[in-house]
């Protein structure tokens, strides 16, 4: 079963027997069969027939309606199709289950990280990330060994630390300065990036997470409230360098943002401002569209890595005996 990713504009898409259609400026740009569909995603101004919803709906097949950077405006649903059996499952884990899946994900944040510093480490050695890449190594067999979720968080700070001094190395334009990691609010225009960044990476897969009869709130890693959809924040974890990080260091190093013209003083931080948003999120749609390799032989956008993420998770959460194996990149 296949997610259909709409993510180009201006994009018509029709029902035509069996398939669905996509059209733009009556050119065909190609179909695909229904019964191979599992959900449709439709980001930015692109639209569906009548027709094709209807069709849609009868097989239980769900669209969702996305900003193009992945925020989702809504979703349309069978109305005899439960999208909540996923939340009791969610409710009948364990503790040890939890903190199993809470290691793992900590686990591949720290790996994530050790290799994003150890590529720079070979091609601009410097004593800093050799210190980062070696404390990582540490701090990712403590964690298969932590107790509880308070002992991964510890951990999981004290990589972030490390890692962030390391990727202060990583940046060679020398118009941008980042001198520490500082979230609320960011004070400088790297953090202002990297703060940005995550925020929409971190909507988007709670659109994923509710498409798939998931309840937000309930994590493995972090704490839910009514206001702390905790598990966006567990799932995110596995992707903040390999798809956010990478991403602010291109944009830098590249000088496709401007220090001065593309973030303003507010509030007591630094934030991007509208020229700033525009080209983050310009560049960060072009990389998600990218095609990657999802199966032996088949290609689908970047996108679908948070995609499969969200869908492992909640096969664990079906059947915990499958376990659950975050993103790793090597």
């Amino acid at each position: 079963m296949k997610t259909l990713y709409v993510s180009q504009q201006g994009r018509y898409l029709a029902l035509k027997g069996e398939s669905l259609v996509i059209q733009y400026q009556q050119n065909t740009e190609g179909t695909i069969q229904l019964p191979l569909l599992e959900q449709v995603l439709i980001f930015g101004k692109s639209q569906l027939t009548t027709q094709a919803i209807r069709s849609c709906l009868w097989r239980k097949i769900p669209i969702a309606y996305l900003s193009r950077s992945g925020g989702c405006y809504g979703r349309v649903l069978s109305i005899d199709e439960s999208y909540r059996h996923g939340a009791r499952y969610q409710q009948q884990l364990s503790d040890l289950e939890r903190l199993e899946v809470a290691r793992q994900i900590v686990q591949a944040k720290l790996q994530n990280s050790r290799t994003l510093l150890l590529r720079r480490h070979r091609t601009n050695a410097s004593s800093t990330l050799a210190e980062g890449i070696e404390r990582l190594s540490q701090l990712i067999l403590q964690g298969a060994e932590a107790e509880n979720s308070e002992q991964l968080m510890g951990y999981e700070g004290a990589g972030a630390a490390q890692y962030f001094r390391g990727f202060a190395e990583c940046i060679t334009n020398p118009g941008f300065s980042f001198p520490e990691r500082s979230r609320r609010p960011p004070k400088d225009p790297v953090n202002a990036l990297l703060s940005f960044g995550y925020q929409v990476l971190w909507n988007h897969l709670l659109s994923l997470i509710e498409l798939q009869g998931l309840d937000p709130y309930s994590a493995c890693l972090h704490q839910g409230t009514e206001r702390h959809a905790a598990l966006a924040s567990d799932l995110i974890e596995e992707f903040r360098g390999p798809i956010v990080d990478g991403l602010v260091l291109w944009l830098i190093n590249c000088r496709v943002m401007d220090a001065e013209a593309d973030f303003e003083p507010r509030r007591g931080g630094c934030y991007l401002n509208g020229s700033g948003r525009r080209k983050y999120l310009s560049a960060f749609v072009k990389r998600m569209e990218q095609d990657v390799m999802s199966e032996p032989g088949e290609t689908q956008p970047r996108w679908d890595l948070l995609n499969r993420q969200v869908k492992g998770f909640k096969r664990f959460v079906y059947d915990s005996t499958q376990g659950y194996q975050p993103y790793r990149i090597r």
